[in-house]
C-alpha cells in the first residue's frame, strides 16, 4: 500500500493561531483524470485572468481533491474506516456546482460538491475517527484558489462562471506531511 515518497510542498506560511502547525495529514477523494482536467481548467482560467490559482501551488502532490479529513495526525481507525466505508462506493459521482468564497481579507475560492447522502454519511463516519480534525462538519469542495484579494473577487466569479461539472472520484488517498508520502488507500 506504501508508495514511493515524494518531497512535500513547503505551504510558505507561518504556523496558525497560537502556533499551531500547519502542516496537516489528510484523507482525500480524487477525481479520475476527466475530472482533474476539469479542475486545472478552472485554475488555468484564473491564472490567464492574473488571479491566484492552485496551478500557482507547485508541490508534486498538489491535485484536485475533496479532503474528507485532515488533522495533525491520522489514527489507524480513521484509514481502516475509510478503506472499508468510503473506499468500497469507489467510484464515486459528484456534481462540482456553485462557486464558495471562504475567508477573511484574503478569500479561498472553490466550487461546492453535492454528493449523495450515502456518501455524506461515510465520511462523516470517518471523521468522527478524528477526534482532533480541523474542523467540525464538512463543507465538501473542490479548492480552486487561496489568497485572492476580496477586490477580486467578482473579476474570479466572471472568470469562472456557472457551469456545473460531474466528477467522478475514483481514489482515496492519504498525504503524510511528515514523510512528505502520498498513499493511495483505495482506488476504483
Amino acid at each position: 500500500m506504501s508508495e514511493p515518497p515524494v518531497s512535500a510542498p513547503s505551504t510558505g506560511e507561518p504556523a496558525g493561531p497560537a502556533g499551531r502547525d500547519r502542516r496537516r495529514h489528510a484523507l482525500e477523494l480524487v477525481p479520475d483524470e476527466a475530472g482533474q482536467e476539469a479542475v486545472r481548467r478552472d485554475w488555468q482560467r484564473l491564472r490567464d485572468a492574473g488571479l491566484p490559482s492552485q496551478l500557482d501551488h507547485r508541490g508534486p502532490t498538489n491535485a484536485p481533491h475533496l479532503t474528507v479529513v485532515s488533522a495533525p495526525e491520522l489514527p489507524e481507525a480513521a484509514l481502516d474506516v475509510a478503506r472499508v466505508r468510503l473506499g468500497a462506493l469507489l467510484p464515486v459521482r459528484a456534481r462540482a456546482a456553485g462557486i464558495l468564497l471562504l475567508g477573511g481579507p484574503r478569500l479561498t475560492v472553490a466550487r461546492a460538491v453535492d454528493l449523495d447522502d450515502d456518501v455524506v454519511r461515510r465520511v462523516l463516519a470517518v471523521r468522527v475517527q478524528v477526534p482532533d480534525r480541523d474542523h467540525v462538519g464538512w463543507l465538501p469542495h473542490v479548492t480552486l484558489a487561496r489568497r485572492l484579494d476580496r477586490s477580486d473577487a467578482q473579476r474570479a466569479l466572471d472568470v469562472l462562471g456557472h457551469d456545473d461539472v460531474v466528477l467522478r472520484l475514483s481514489e482515496l488517498r492519504r498525504w503524510n506531511p511528515d514523510r512528505g508520502w502520498v498513499t493511495t488507500i483505495a482506488q476504483a
